[in-house]
């Protein structure tokens, strides 16, 4: 097997578009991009610049419904025709010219990443412009279109990994990667997300463990609203590594949405860049510990895309590469240039960090506050699901 890691892009991801004042701004895959190439990442030796052609038919078939497939091609040919069936033309999803070709080049890096890590060819995978975990087999959701994160673990299954793990830190619940593989024992999702009380999509309860093939493959950590890094983290230790470990996956893939972000304006966490790198650096230790190195990190979501969502991407993928970014470093010049033509924006951050040390109480070590309500949220996730790994919870 070959070390290192790959990145994969290809400019024309900024093509999933879904309009002008839409949360999702693909200026925060081209800003993210650019601060990669200030730092000089894309020559690291440790990276390896790579793009793979859109997911085919074929491909697609492994998690979303032909008629949905369908319903995609069509309003991407005509975007007047959406009428909100399949999720397609809503608020959320709004329909655009060029949605299935869009949609299908961003799945066809994740799953090249995928195939690169499983091939021997690379360690690690990086698809930031990835990460769109709400898509469901039949319909499109949460501004997600086709579910990039299922289609690598299926393409994982199909190539023959006999179990693979999926960890999500996106503020929003995993669903549709959870909906794919609910009923499939080969497939651990694991999501850490704000409480569906709070937050979209209403789902991601501890009670949701898998269905009747698959019990305890599914696991929800539902966080209270305001949750911070040492609770985030906390929560992210206590019930993430000890299931990696009993589970014994092949391949670990992971979502890095950005969105937990105390600057992100969709959710209601109080999460900083700091903690997000601490989390990116466990889930790489968690795959050299436990995978022989073979990790696909993907982006998510996060809505703060000049503040956050570009350096907490850049650490992720220098992590990655084996060349990791100093929190306290200063962002380019050259950066900062490139914010400014893109947005107008002239007070962008100037380092990689938000001044905060990421630290956190181990689970093992401080015990359980049955006052605390993160802790009442990690006990329940380890209560539902622990007892079919055969662990304590």
């Amino acid at each position: 097997m070959s070390g290192g890691a790959q990145l994969m892009w290809d400019e024309a991801v900024a093509g999933y578009d879904f309009g002008p004042g839409h949360p999702m701004d693909p200026v925060r895959l081209a800003l993210t991009m650019r601060l990669i190439e200030a730092y000089g990442l894309d020559r690291a030796p440790g990276l390896k610049l790579a793009k793979a052609p859109p997911a085919g038919l074929s491909t697609l078939r492994l998690v979303h419904r032909q008629d949905y497939i369908d319903a995609v091609r069509k309003v991407s040919a005509d975007p007047a025709s959406a009428d909100g069936s399949y999720g397609l033309g809503t608020t959320d999803d709004p329909a655009f010219a060029g949605a299935h070709e869009a949609s299908a080049l961003i799945a066809g890096q994740s799953v090249g990443a995928a195939e690169a890590v499983w091939r021997g060819e690379v360690l690690h995978g990086v698809n930031f412009s990835g990460g769109l975990h709400h898509a469901m087999p039949g319909a499109a959701a949460g501004f997600c279109i086709y579910n990039d994160p299922a289609l690598a673990i299926a393409r994982l299954l199909e190539l023959g990994a006999r179990r693979v793990a999926y960890v999500d830190v996106d503020v929003h619940h995993g669903d549709g990667v959870q909906a794919a593989f609910w009923n499939d024992p080969r497939v651990l999702t694991v999501s850490l997300h704000e409480h569906p009380r709070a937050l979209f999509p209403g789902t991601g309860w501890p009670e949701e463990r898998g269905g009747d093939d698959a019990e305890g493959t599914a696991v929800n950590v539902a966080l209270p609203p305001g949750t911070s890094d040492e609770g985030w983290l906390r929560a992210l230790h206590a019930v993430v590594p000890e299931l990696l470990a009993a589970f014994e996956p092949e391949v670990l893939v992971t979502q890095h949405g950005a969105d937990t972000h105390i600057d992100d304006p969709l959710a209601h966490l109080a999460v900083s860049l700091d903690a997000q790198r601490a989390a990116a650096e466990a889930c790489h230790e968690w795959a050299h510990a436990l995978t022989g190195g073979r990790w696909v990190a993907l982006g998510g979501g996060g809505y703060a895309v000049v503040d956050v969502v570009p350096r907490s991407w850049t650490h992720l993928v220098a992590i990655a590469a084996g060349a990791p970014v100093p929190p306290e470093s200063v962002v380019p010049e050259e950066w900062l240039d490139a914010v400014f033509s893109r947005t107008g924006v002239r007070a962008a951050p100037r380092r990689m960090t938000d001044g905060r040390t990421a630290s956190w109480k181990a689970w093992d070590e401080s015990g359980y506050d049955p006052a605390d309500a993160l802790d009442q949220a990690v006990l329940a996730a380890r209560r539902s699901v622990f007892p079919a790994h055969g662990l304590l919870p």
